[in-house]
């Protein structure tokens, strides 16, 4: 919509290790499909957020919490034209499973059965962890986190299936990921992965999204980008980053990282090197 300023702020709390925060309004910026390693728990407060899930098309309302379970790939823009603005948290996996094992009686990997509830109290809970860590109230911060997830949990909590790599495919998969991993600076083609894994390219094509959602290329897109967050938590400066996970360049660091992340990589670096 022109004439309306989009903005976002990505940072860290100190005091609340292991959880990322963004609060942001967007209007003509759209996330590409990704997944995060950890959780995603979002509380629209205007507007509308459409969220692509595996299983369809969510729309993210205040009032409403979106819960995203770890390795999930989603994608989200604006459901109405005057764009959204939300608070989002994003726990470690390791953060959540402890909160769990305090509070529920969740055996194995806790996540969640839902992708979107109305729960208008929880909403308010994650706004107020913004709020909380943005006036530098720590033990604020901290104990309403930990109260919004223990009440997801116990409302809309199950334990995650386990995943286990039982076809040829689902093999192929795992094993084409590894090698991305290890090549990150010079993955090969799709015909080369597949000849090095015994397989055709549309087979390991298919396997790969059936067991991750994506294609490789994007998978790869998206992995970079994390390892990308990682450098510039610990200082690299984006140039220096992009290089490193395999971009050709800064601006092409700039232009997957934006969209993925919600914020340019020196504005993510900024806020770490701030906190």
């Amino acid at each position: 919509m022109e004439g309306v300023e989009e903005w976002a702020r990505h940072w860290q709390y100190p005091e609340l290790p292991g959880l990322d925060l963004l609060r942001a309004r967007y209007v003509s910026h759209s996330f590409p499909r990704h997944a995060h390693e950890g959780f995603v728990l979002g509380a629209v407060r205007t507007g509308i957020e459409d969220v692509v899930m595996p299983g369809g098309t969510i729309r993210a309302r205040p009032g409403t919490v979106v819960m995203i379970n770890p390795e999930v790939p989603h994608a989200a823009h604006a459901g109405t034209p005057e764009g959204w603005t939300y608070a989002t948290l994003y726990p470690s996996a390791h953060l959540v499973a402890d909160i769990a094992a305090d509070t529920t009686t969740l055996r194995g990997t806790a996540g969640f059965a839902e992708s979107i509830v109305e729960d208008p109290d929880t909403a308010l809970l994650i706004q107020d962890v913004h709020r909380a860590a943005e006036q530098g109230n720590a033990l604020a911060a901290d104990t309403v986190f930990r109260v919004a997830v223990a009440r997801l949990l116990r409302r809309h909590g199950r334990a995650l299936p386990e995943r286990t790599v039982r076809s040829a495919g689902a093999r192929a998969a795992a094993s084409a990921r590894l090698l991305l991993t290890q090549r990150l600076n010079e993955p090969p083609s799709l015909e080369q992965l597949a000849k090095e894994l015994d397989t055709s390219p549309f087979a390991l094509l298919r396997a790969f999204k059936a067991e991750y959602g994506l294609p490789p290329h994007a998978w790869l897109t998206g992995e970079r980008v994390r390892r990308a967050c990682r450098l510039l938590d610990g200082g690299t400066p984006p140039a220096e980053a992009a290089v490193a996970v395999g971009f050709s360049d800064q601006p092409h660091l700039n232009r997957h990282f934006t969209r993925i992340v919600g914020v340019t990589p020196g504005a993510y670096r900024r806020e770490r090197a701030g906190t």
